[in-house]
């Protein structure tokens, strides 16, 4: 198994002059442009008039001719997956910036009036914040963690949110709790079917080790163990990909969940005073606009006299990275529209997937291409 997750890395540049022994990554040689050369519209016609040829250029079959040397199809590894066709065409979506107390049975007594206020709002998919029930710390984690395997009375937690899925017809997305499994504890977020079934158990991959001087310092690898493993998973509402608050930074997994044929990337988050203001809103409509998909996040609401201070600010945004509905810092309950038509759509607008260069770079889905 490869040590990064996924890793990108140049393509060897080879030319006809030269032997693979002698190829050099792009930083090291550029690659010269030596089987079509660039040449300006104008430039084009003219040469084609001193010919005496009188049609015009073939734009349409030069961009083909280029697109096929660009290799397109080459720049990720293994190749995208088309993006499959949803279940659903559109769908009411409910985020829910829920308030957090030291009270355990509080806050999943709390969970579940906001999911059944938002499913009678219309909502078939419910989100929930990071570390939903209980405080976020370090000190915190060990004693609110729950045995998800184990289920019933050790998982009390995931208990509700199987059952709420299952009365309601409803997919949640479980924002996350801290998992004991062994000796480790890991920050994991659990998506429910309609069938109040477990689908999908995701390990926060990126653990959130920072340290800004005078503003934030917070480590969770401390106590926390970092996840193994790319989620994404197939629901009633579409294929969604999993990833929770530090995972947002992090171009590769989004790339990855888009290359899986992801509509929408759900990422559960906690981020703090300091990076908030700052890179909340940044990261997500990153995310959206370089995948062409629908980003969808949910933190908990500001406690101004808790040890950790969230932002808030959960928030929809769609495939042209377009602010869809959001929210302050106080507990809300968002519902908005996800339209999947805008997928294909905005796909056609920018065509990015035909244009990629994978004549010089590619994306290693490392999970998949060691299950070929």
């Amino acid at each position: 198994m490869k040590a990064a997750l996924s890793t990108l890395i140049s393509s060897k540049n080879l030319s006809p002059h030269h032997s693979s022994s002698f190829s050099r990554s792009i930083w090291l040689h550029p690659r010269p442009i030596s089987f079509l050369t660039l040449i300006p519209s104008k430039t084009l016609s003219t040469h084609y008039s001193y010919l005496g040829f009188n049609r015009k250029p073939q734009t349409a079959h030069f961009s083909s001719i280029m697109a096929s040397a660009y290799k397109p199809e080459e720049a990720r590894v293994p190749p995208a997956l088309p993006l499959p066709t949803p279940p659903v065409t559109k769908f009411k979506i409910g985020l829910c910036q829920l308030s957090v107390t030291a009270d355990k049975e509080r806050n999943i007594a709390h969970a579940r009036k906001a999911i059944e206020d938002a499913a009678a709002k219309g909502a078939q998919l419910v989100l929930l914040p990071e570390i939903w029930n209980g405080p976020y710390s370090n000190d915190s984690f060990p004693v609110f963690a729950e045995d998800i395997d184990a289920g019933g009375d050790a998982s009390p937690s995931t208990t509700m949110l199987s059952e709420v899925a299952q009365r309601l017809k409803i997919t949640i997305v479980g924002g996350s709790i801290s998992e004991r499994s062994g000796n480790q504890l890991y920050n994991t977020c659990c998506v429910f079917g309609t069938d109040g079934k477990l689908k999908a158990k995701h390990r926060k991959i990126h653990l959130f080790d920072i340290d800004i001087p005078g503003k934030i310092t917070f480590i969770e690898s401390k106590t926390l163990t970092a996840g193994q493993t790319p989620t994404i998973v197939d629901t009633e509402v579409g294929r969604i990909g999993i990833g929770i608050c530090y995972d947002i930074r992090f171009q590769e997994l989004a790339m990855i969940y888009g290359a899986r044929g992801a509509h929408l990337i759900c990422y559960p988050g906690a981020f703090n005073m300091t990076t908030g203001p700052l890179h909340w809103e940044l990261l997500q409509r990153a995310r959206a606009t370089d995948n062409q998909l629908y980003v969808a996040t949910c933190s908990p609401a500001r406690d101004a006299g808790a040890g950790y201070v969230a932002w808030g600010h959960s928030t929809l945004v769609g495939p042209f990275g377009e602010v869809l509905a959001t929210t302050e810092h106080e507990e809300a309950i968002i519902i908005a529209e996800v339209d999947y038509s805008l997928l294909e759509l905005r796909r056609t607008n920018l065509p990015l997937l035909k244009q990629r260069r994978g004549d010089l770079y590619q994306l290693v889905d490392v999970q998949r291409l060691n299950s070929q």
